[in-house]
């Protein structure tokens, strides 16, 4: 016994002295891919716009200013806030966090379906939440325009039935970009929820039943708290992604459903765009996650020293 403790021990500080050298692929992949872009980005967020399209290697906030406070057409008037950019960006904001309640609503009794079937037929109903997801994000959004435009399958199937009269007009509607969105990211809600369930214990609530509580006291008291990281986490998954997304807004949306992402990838096209400002933009959107991952780990800490 002595002697499988100490091959063991032995075994654990093999690599002891090593950590850095083992970290060192990750550090170079997370340098590469996400260090070096954004630094370039936050660069470029303080330079000045070109004419004829990149930038000018002058430094600035005209492109900050640009998205808090109007000046005029030709910049010499008083600022006044500009509400257009903030309107786009409020916008994201319950788009996003609406995705994400319906995410949720839907997704929490479908991880709870997963894991409450047996075993051996766990892993077909995960390959069915996911199999729509391998393919392109494009082709999916693409093939959601088809389905639900004004003479798309369901529109026909709807009249065919007699359900409705006329067609419905979802399409250039935030339905349609919630649609994109919900249907875009809710594995994103499903599987962290699924993996929280599937370590739940379900003697606790055989022990709540047991002491009369009611199904509701149940779920709110006893398989909530517990299961709470997984519901954590897959809203974070799914709030972030949508926050920044461009391809429903653009593809399902119209000029009233723009949202920031679109707003950022507008700025990088051709040579109408202002680089500078999209950066600054993408910029303001990463600080505001940021934040909301900064108050999630210290909740999280807080939690944990407990």
């Amino acid at each position: 016994m002595a002697g499988q403790i100490a091959s063991s021990g032995k075994a654990s500080n093999i690599y002891s002295g090593y950590g850095l050298r083992l970290m060192l692929p990750s550090w170079l992949l997370i340098g590469i891919l996400l260090v070096i872009p954004v630094g370039i980005m936050l660069v470029y967020s303080f330079l000045t716009k070109e004419f004829r399209g990149g930038v000018i290697w002058e430094f600035s906030l005209v492109a900050y200013d640009q998205f808090f406070f109007d000046r005029g057409l030709f910049g010499d008037e008083e600022p006044v806030i500009e509400w257009t950019y903030i309107s786009i960006f409020w916008r994201s904001i319950w788009q996003a966090g609406l995705a994400t309640l319906l995410c949720l609503i839907i997704g929490f009794p479908t991880a709870w379906f997963i894991a409450t079937r047996p075993t051996n037929t766990r892993a077909v109903w995960l390959f069915l939440i996911t199999i729509p997801y391998w393919v392109n994000l494009l082709i999916r959004t693409i093939s959601m325009k088809f389905l639900i435009r004004d003479e798309g399958p369901m529109n026909e199937f709807l009249l065919w039935t007699g359900v409705l009269s006329e067609p419905l007009s979802i399409i250039n509607t935030n339905v349609a970009v919630q649609l994109g969105l919900f249907y875009s990211y809710l594995p994103f809600m499903v599987l962290p929820i699924y993996a929280s369930v599937e370590r739940y214990d379900f003697a606790y609530s055989e022990a709540a039943a047991d002491l009369y509580a009611s199904k509701w006291t149940i779920l709110r008291s006893v398989i909530l708290p517990v299961v709470k990281p997984g519901i954590i986490a897959g809203c974070i998954l799914v709030f972030v992604p949508s926050l920044g997304a461009f391809l429903a807004p653009d593809l399902l949306g119209g000029a009233k459903t723009f949202m920031i992402g679109s707003l950022i990838e507008e700025q990088f096209k051709g040579n109408a765009g202002n680089w500078p400002f999209g950066a600054a933009a993408a910029m303001i959107l990463l600080s505001m996650v940021l934040v909301v991952l900064i108050f999630y780990a210290r909740a999280q800490n807080q939690e944990a020293t407990k």
